[in-house]
């Protein structure tokens, strides 16, 4: 089933880096949560701006991604 072919990937290195985005999206946006609520001390303050965090990070990650899962041509 798993064809081998030039533009093929192997599980591993996809596994890899689809691991290496999900920490680029999500360690800043709980770091700003947990910050913002001990500095705040409102949960729900420190909700928006984890959010906007997490979507500023994902803004990020797309840039990342294009580089990171590039496909060589033969």
């Amino acid at each position: 089933m798993d064809k081998k072919g030039p533009l093929a990937r192997p599980t591993r290195e996809v596994f890899l880096k689809g691991s290496l985005m999900g920490l680029i999206i999500t360690i800043p946006s709980l770091t700003a949560f947990f910050i913002a609520w001990s500095i705040i001390g409102d949960k729900y303050v420190a909700l928006v701006v984890g959010i906007v965090v997490h979507f500023i990070g994902m803004g990020f990650s797309l840039k990342i991604a294009k580089k990171l899962f590039k496909v060589k041509q033969p």
